[in-house]
């Protein structure tokens, strides 16, 4: 590929990041979250209102995990990734955008919206790291990952900072009888922006990222899409050991991010339940997104250096070191102080984790891979709050809580030293060679 054209393409596939991060910080996070136990759910009991969102969340990420691996090798078998990506995210768009029509009491309609949002976000961002290997080359494959997660980082940020602002500035532009309607406007409008965003920023990737070329094993080339793709998934599970560093990669991933996932799910709770102001709480997130930025791009550099591996065990030091400092939180400064360490490893942790993953998958076969990928991204957000919710229960308080998370970093990181990357490497190069080139399907 001519060298521009190749750098087009990583600018392209990195803005896509920037646009459906904003589904992450202003749908998932910040804004909708409020919307639904203030207004959605008004009728209903508070604890109710929490139980039917933590209910909807839950059973929106169990769906996209479930059929994450399925359309994966789907999508690989037919060489369809960025098709099946357009699918995704207009789903995912369309479902965001009608969040709008919610008003008081709509809270089925706002779970069964979120759920197909949900859906769209997570099952779009599995094409989407499935053309990671094909974007980047082998030997820049962290760097574009995690320039990726940077672009994320500032676009989720730039939104719901223009968000909040129409949210809690606008209003004030108004006259005093009016301002609690409009923003309720404000609020409802900020899920059409993110759809906006969503879209626009799509555009690049759909024009200058090429779909990689359709790759199967020998003596598939009868098959229906949905027969292959069960055979390949039960091929990949009877042959678990042929792939053993990469099964244990994910193994290791599952069990650190969880600890990872715990500290960013509940920090804002966590603060609340000490007596930290919103502004702070508000604010220090604003202020991750956009530090998380510059320390995702570093560490990709760092893993140029020392290696992608040796990047994320640093990660989980740093991160040990957070649950330690967590445990003696009491004054709001410190609050920020934390945020700002969980910005400098959030991003590369996470980016690195992806490109480690990449490098040990057969390319053809990268949508399937990336499938399962998601599905131990979901399901680590299990164990830890678990754990978190237990200690709390226990102890009448939550310090304890943050402390007891370094049992994921350590475990994780011990299991991360049993991962020869380069035989892993290896035996994914030898799958590839295997593969034989035929026309995308239909």
């Amino acid at each position: 590929m001519d060298e521009q054209l190749h750098k087009k393409a990583i600018r392209a596939w990195t803005m896509y990041d920037w646009g459906n991060s904003a589904f992450a910080t202003t749908i998932m996070a910040a804004v909708l979250p409020v919307y639904y136990s203030s207004v959605a759910a008004a009728g209903l009991e508070k604890n109710m209102a929490t139980a039917y969102w933590g209910y909807t969340t839950a059973f929106a990420a169990l769906l996209a995990a479930l059929i994450s691996p399925v359309l994966g090798a789907v999508a690989d078998f037919r060489g369809s990734k960025k098709k099946f990506l357009t699918i995704f995210m207009v789903i995912g768009v369309t479902a965001t955008a009608l969040l709008y029509f919610v008003s008081t009491g709509d809270y089925l309609l706002a779970s069964l919206l979120f759920v197909f949002g949900q859906i769209g976000f997570a099952g779009s961002l599995v094409y989407y790291d499935a053309l990671l290997p094909h974007v980047a080359y082998p030997d820049e494959i962290d760097q574009v990952s995690s320039r990726g997660y940077a672009m994320g980082y500032i676009g989720g940020g730039v939104l719901l900072a223009v968000n909040l602002a129409m949210i809690l500035f606008v209003p004030t532009l108004f006259p005093e009888g009016q301002r609690d309607t409009m923003t309720g406007l404000m609020t409802r409008l900020t899920f059409v922006t993110v759809a906006i965003w969503w879209f626009i920023f799509t555009l690049p990737l759909l024009r200058h990222v090429s779909e990689p070329a359709r790759r199967i094993l020998p003596g598939e080339a009868g098959f229906k899409p949905l027969e292959a793709s069960f055979k390949r998934l039960s091929q990949t599970f009877k042959d678990i050991s042929h792939y053993r560093d990469l099964a244990t990669f994910l193994l290791a991933f599952w069990v650190y991010a969880n600890g990872i996932g715990t500290i960013i799910t509940m920090a804002t709770i966590y603060g609340a339940e000490i007596g930290l102001g919103q502004t702070t709480l508000i604010g220090t997130l604003l202020m991750v997104q956009f530090l998380a930025a510059p320390f995702a791009i570093l560490f990709g550099r760092l893993a140029r250096k020392i290696g992608a591996k040796r990047s994320i065990y640093l990660a989980l030091v740093v991160y040990s070191l957070i649950s330690i400092l967590g445990y003696f939180l009491q004054f709001e400064w410190q609050f920020w102080v934390l945020g700002a360490l969980v910005a400098t490893v959030q991003g590369g942790s996470q980016a690195l984790s992806r490109s480690l993953m990449g490098k040990m998958m057969p390319k053809s076969k990268s949508a399937e891979f990336y499938g399962f990928f998601s599905v131990f991204e979901k399901f680590a957000n299990v164990a830890g709050p678990l754990l978190f919710g237990v200690v709390s229960t226990i102890m009448g308080e939550s310090r304890l809580s943050i402390i007891s998370l370094i049992v994921f970093f350590v475990a994780g990181t011990i299991l991360l030293t049993r991962v020869n990357v380069q035989r892993g490497i290896e035996s994914a190069a030898r799958d590839e060679e295997q593969m034989v080139t035929q026309p995308a399907g239909v």
